[in-house]
């Protein structure tokens, strides 16, 4: 592969890499399969949360393969500068753990006081559990690193940040309408979580607090709560149930095919514009001052 190392061909090297993306996710897809002994022609599937944690790891490392290859031969850096710097890890990362952790049980909490949803019950499983917490990590690291570490990181060579942004969020959304029960909620949602987890790496180019963020937001709402996420359902800790499907419980696909799921966002996205405009100025006045 040959190096593409202007600026404004960022937009090219994500072109590039779009088919080879699909046939690594593919291949790994089959191998998972074909791992577990499953008939690749059986279109009534549907994968318990043992099966899809280990799918979705076989799909971790195709993509980890894909990105590292590109990164290496394409983009000519380091894996490590897709944002994986080791400064401020622990902060990052907390912060997205309870960022995701509160505003899926804020929703959860608001959802049953308005009786949205009701508590059925519980099912603990210690095995479900564990698998659970190993599924929504490769998942979070898996979008994360493909979403925001390659496509944002060579979008922002290419153009205005913000745009960039933007231009990402919507991908990210896009690649989600083949989920069931999608909605104009969902892609809605998807695009606002998109924007969310895409804050911290225009300003810091940093990858640790969108994927904590990640991983908390489906974890709390899938695993915890009983949500469907993204219309996938898994097990779940607590088992609910609703009456009706309405725009604020989200319906089939789970909170983040709900109106509340987009007004949470909307407010996350402008607290954490604030925090990181302060940040990166006081970061700027750090480095005047010591010039």
């Amino acid at each position: 592969m040959s190096k593409i190392s202007k600026p404004s061909r960022g937009w090219i090297r994500i072109l590039l890499i779009l088919i080879p993306f699909g046939l690594f996710v593919a291949i790994s897809q089959i191998l998972a399969l074909v791992t577990l002994g499953i008939n690749l022609s059986d279109k009534q599937f549907h994968p318990n949360t043992f099966q899809a944690t280990v799918i979705e790891l076989f799909m971790l490392v195709g993509v980890l393969a894909v990105v590292a290859i590109f990164r290496r031969w394409v983009d000519r850096d380091s894996f490590q500068s897709l944002g994986f710097g080791m400064e401020n890890i622990r902060k990052e990362s907390l912060l997205g753990l309870l960022t995701g952790i509160i505003m899926i049980t804020t929703g959860f909490l608001l959802l049953l006081v308005l009786h949205q949803i009701a508590w059925v019950g519980t099912n603990p499983d210690a095995a479900n559990f564990f698998f659970s917490v190993v599924l929504f990590v490769a998942v979070a690291f898996t979008e994360e690193l493909f979403f925001r570490g390659y496509i944002l990181n060579n979008l922002m060579g290419s153009m205005n940040r913000w745009i960039a942004l933007v231009i990402s969020s919507l991908f990210f959304s896009a690649v989600h309408m083949g989920n069931a029960h999608f909605t104009s909620y969902s892609f809605l949602s998807i695009v606002m979580a998109g924007l969310l987890l895409g804050l911290p790496y225009i300003f810091i180019k940093s990858l640790w607090m969108p994927i904590a963020l990640h991983f908390s937001w489906n974890f709390f709402q899938g695993t915890i709560y009983g949500f469907s996420v993204s219309g996938n359902s898994e097990y779940s800790l607590i088992t609910q149930s609703r009456t009706t499907d309405t725009i604020w419980n989200g319906g089939e696909f789970g909170f983040e095919g709900s109106l509340l799921a987009v007004i949470f966002l909307a407010l996350a996205i402008g607290g954490f514009t604030i925090y990181y405009r302060r940040k990166e100025n006081l970061a700027l006045l750090t480095v005047e001052a010591e010039s």
